[in-house]
């Protein structure tokens, strides 16, 4: 990390002087998941100082993507919304929700974001991604790499792993469409996913530990099982907090020392948080600038900076990660699956997951996926004799 505040400071008041000109008392309406307590008071803050007013709700009024966007189409008042993933983005952008349309803006740093786009729509803040890890000391393979082509072949390991406790939740689900990627079929009535690639993500339930841990990282820091999955960003945060309070941790962040990350010929699925401009008839022309200059400052190389350092979290600006690395760390180095094609299709897997989510979760659920209690697991179904035309509809 290098020089991050003081370009961040010097931006800030750079960009109040020219930004307060567009605010003239217009109060921007914020919709985003990223919003905890302490987010959120940062965000108000700092754009009060780059003289932008803003309005945005914390986690305990709005929590997750889903709720987010669906209290954006119903309140009908939203100028911008930042966070949420390709999936949601790519329902956004086609208009699967009747009072939100986002409007055409093209950031000045549009280009500093790769791939992390939809053109002329919304683009990349931050990335993270789903992470499978596995400890190499004797609480684990005792040096032994592992290297799978895919994230189910866990399922033939031969090491115990963590598998989640219920089918709901953003990391949840990203650990499923990582697991699901190389079983995409768009024939299949199973919701555009073989037959095999469902049995397989039941050996993956019907194999794993739960541990009754929210998530895997615990349990392989304590050494409860040896392979696990986690998310990106707060990793190092984690493996660091642990060093004081468990027996034996995972040791070492950077340069890991006694963990690895699982060799994935796939690689693994990313999930970037977007920020897009929301037309809303109820604004002026003046007042459309000033949201745009808002949307302009918040993904700014400057004031990404400070927010990757304040959160723990890695930007899409190439800009802002060339002034806080040296080099990319090795968890954001894995090759990207969710911006691949999806063969027989003209979509991204991202795209393809958001076309059939909704399904997945169907069958996940009227299925009984991810049962708590191993002592209650429901019996193996028959998979020669589902009608998937039901099991992807919601229970009744």
């Amino acid at each position: 990390m290098k020089k991050a505040l003081a370009l961040f400071l010097t931006a800030v008041m750079a960009l109040s002087l020219c930004s307060a000109a567009f605010a003239d008392g217009y109060t921007i309406r914020i919709y985003s998941n990223s919003n905890s307590s302490e987010r959120t008071t940062w965000l108000i803050k700092a754009a009060k100082e780059a003289g932008f007013d803003i309005s945005i709700d914390d986690n305990s009024v709005i929590s997750g993507d889903t709720a987010a966007v669906q209290a954006a189409n119903e309140n009908k008042d939203a100028d911008v919304i930042f966070g949420l993933n390709e999936v949601r983005w790519s329902q956004l952008i086609n208009g699967q929700y009747e009072n939100l349309t986002i409007a055409d803006w093209t950031p000045s740093w549009a280009d500093k974001v790769g791939d992390y786009k939809f053109d002329g729509k919304a683009y990349g803040l931050v990335i993270q991604n789903i992470l499978m890890l596995y400890r190499t000391d004797a609480k684990g393979t005792n040096g032994n790499a592992l290297h799978f082509a895919h994230w189910a072949d866990i399922v033939n390991c031969g090491y115990n792993w963590y598998r989640q406790g219920k089918v709901g939740g953003t990391t949840n689900m990203n650990i499923n469409n990582a697991m699901l990627y190389s079983f995409t079929d768009p024939t299949s009535p199973a919701g555009g996913i073989s037959v095999e690639g469902w049995k397989t993500l039941w050996a993956y339930c019907a194999g794993g530990n739960y541990t009754g841990d929210k998530y895997g990282l615990d349990p392989l820091i304590r050494g409860d099982v040896q392979v696990s999955t986690f998310y990106s960003s707060s990793l190092y945060g984690n493996i660091d907090a642990a060093q004081d309070t468990v027996e034996d941790p995972l040791v070492g962040t950077l340069n890991p020392e006694n963990w690895a990350l699982v060799d994935i010929d796939d690689g693994t699925y990313y999930i970037a948080e977007y920020i897009g401009v929301v037309d809303n008839p109820k604004r002026s022309e003046a007042d459309t600038e000033t949201v745009k200059a808002f949307a302009e400052w918040f993904g700014s190389a400057e004031v990404q900076i400070a927010w990757s350092e304040e959160f723990d979290s890695y930007p899409c600006n190439s800009d802002a990660v060339a002034e806080l690395y040296d080099e990319v760390p090795a968890i954001y180095a894995i090759k990207n699956c969710s911006l691949t094609k999806v063969e027989g299709t003209d979509m991204t897997y991202a795209e393809y997951v958001g076309a059939h989510s909704t399904e997945w979760t169907n069958i996940m659920t009227n299925l009984g996926f991810y049962w708590a209690d191993n002592s209650a697991a429901p019996n193996e179904p028959d998979w020669d004799n589902l009608n998937w035309a039901v099991l992807t509809q919601a229970a009744q």
